[in-house]
């Protein structure tokens, strides 16, 4: 897919944004936050395209059994672009049981008939596992999203990790990578039993040198041309949203006439080098991910 980035802007935590976003031959999504976090931030995660190493915050784990204000931005008030039917709602991101949940509803907010949920982490992360076990709904014209983002709204060119589930289908989930905004590394591939029956694990190993992603343990693609590979830090985002426009990608939008929700169960980024974190770790099993490049 030809996907082209847009410009946004936001100030500090939980404070109202105004972004704009293009996706799918003229719309995408570029990220988020500057502010008070990123001045504090930003001299520890700064890092020269194409450097050797990528400085990162560091390895972690949440399973949700709270919600870390430290850790995460939950978007609020402001909608992506014009293609996006939905307002984000701070109200549409829930934690229950261990179990986070962005919504997707028919309420109106501001000036999109819908409302619908995003965080992202305030810090940027490196090389290693990004691991998120994931359930979702089924709905034609959404898309829930799994991602790593960095681009020119934190000083730094457009790089970006993706699965997202067009949730037309959930049968699939499609991965993809962009490099200093150029994707074109787009693939569809299975996910046995669906994305709405039950919790899925996601999971991509990035390195220097190859980027792989996983479904449930399962290896599904992998890039390993050097001018494919993302180099920069990038924040971690989840997001279920809407589009009455990009019929050709996500689907005919229909209104679901219920509340529809993207649920994380855990997610969990670890360095090259470090031990797993947790025993359904994707690094407990693949032994190699516990070396450095």
């Amino acid at each position: 897919m030809n996907l082209d980035p847009k410009t946004t802007s936001t100030t500090a935590i939980d404070a109202t944004s105004v972004a704009h976003e293009t996706r799918q031959a003229d719309l995408r999504r570029l990220g988020l936050i500057g502010g008070l976090v990123l001045a504090a931030l930003g001299s520890l995660f700064a890092a020269p395209a194409h450097a050797q190493d990528i400085q990162s915050a560091p390895s972690f784990v949440d399973d949700f059994k709270s919600f870390d204000k430290s850790r995460w931005y939950v978007s609020d008030g402001w909608s992506n672009g014009s293609h996006q039917n939905c307002t984000w709602s701070k109200g549409l991101v829930e934690l229950s049981d261990g179990v986070l949940s962005l919504g997707f509803e028919k309420q109106k907010l501001k000036d999109r008939e819908f409302a619908c949920g995003e965080i992202q982490t305030k810090q940027r992360f490196g090389y290693g596992t990004y691991e998120a076990r994931l359930k979702t709904d089924t709905g034609s014209g959404l898309n829930a999203a799994f991602f790593t983002y960095i681009g020119p709204s934190d000083k730094q060119p457009w790089d970006e990790i993706d699965f997202e589930i067009l949730t037309k289908d959930t049968s699939k989930v499609q991965v993809n990578a962009y490099i200093d905004g150029k994707g074109k590394n787009e693939k569809l591939v299975e996910v046995p039993g669906g994305t709405d029956k039950a919790f899925n694990d996601y999971a991509f190993v990035w390195k220097k040198d190859s980027l792989r992603w996983y479904v449930n343990g399962q290896l599904v693609n992998t890039i390993t041309d050097p001018a494919k590979l993302p180099s920069h830090a990038q924040k971690i985002f989840f997001s279920l949203w809407g589009s009455e426009t990009m019929k050709g990608w996500m689907g005919a939008f229909a209104d679901p006439g219920r509340k529809l929700s993207l649920q994380v169960e855990r997610v969990a980024f670890t360095a090259l080098g470090e031990p797993c974190q947790f025993p359904e770790s994707l690094v407990c099993s693949v032994k190699e991910l516990g070396k450095t490049n």
